[in-house]
């Protein structure tokens, strides 16, 4: 799985399996390592029933996004004139 790390680049982590005896026993120490980054599928008898992921951080995924577009985007594109006619109200 893909996820943000503070200096916005980006991470594999590796996904861990716990079963849902043992997520109950160790709770908070499971989500723990979801906020660190890690992501944990639950499991019951062998079958994935959920999976927890690490909280989203909206600013560094914005700011990642906008990295990535101006890697591509040129200057002055939108607002440049061009020689086409069109009617924006049609």
């Amino acid at each position: 799985m893909l996820l943000y790390n503070d200096n916005v680049q980006m991470v594999l982590r590796a996904m861990e399996k716990v079963n849902i005896s043992e997520l109950r026993a160790n709770l908070l120490n499971y989500l723990k390592k979801a906020s660190e980054g890690h992501k944990i599928i639950v499991t019951s008898h062998g079958e994935a029933l959920a999976t927890i992921v690490p909280p989203i951080d909206k600013f560094k995924r914005a700011r990642y996004k906008l990295n990535e577009l101006s890697k591509t985007a040129v200057l002055h594109d939108v607002v440049s004139p061009t020689s086409e006619q069109w009617d924006a109200l049609s």
